[in-house]
């Protein structure tokens, strides 16, 4: 594989540390990731902001991961029956 190096503005660098998933994914890992989410062929324009909204959130991507992480390991939440009984349950 050919290294190639590039020059950012540290606002960039900022911005690209700020939708890292985890500290250590490299920015090859997170460039490739942004890409494969953002083909222009297979979607609009408010469609490719709403997800560089949600990929420029951390909060919400670490969300994402150590959800992702939870299903790996086969723990999938609560059943829609015991959410209903929760919310049931709740003083409003």
């Amino acid at each position: 594989m050919a290294i190639t190096t590039i020059q950012l503005d540290t606002k960039v660098k900022s911005k690209l540390d700020s939708l890292k998933i985890h500290h250590r994914e490299t920015y090859n890992e997170l460039l490739e990731r942004v890409i494969q989410k953002t083909n222009p062929a297979d979607t609009d324009r408010e469609n490719l902001i709403e997800t560089i909204e949600v990929l420029s959130d951390p909060e919400t991507m670490r969300d994402i991961a150590e959800s992702l992480e939870e299903i790996e390991k086969g723990n999938y939440g609560i059943s829609f029956e015991d959410l209903k009984k929760e919310l049931d349950n709740q003083d409003v």
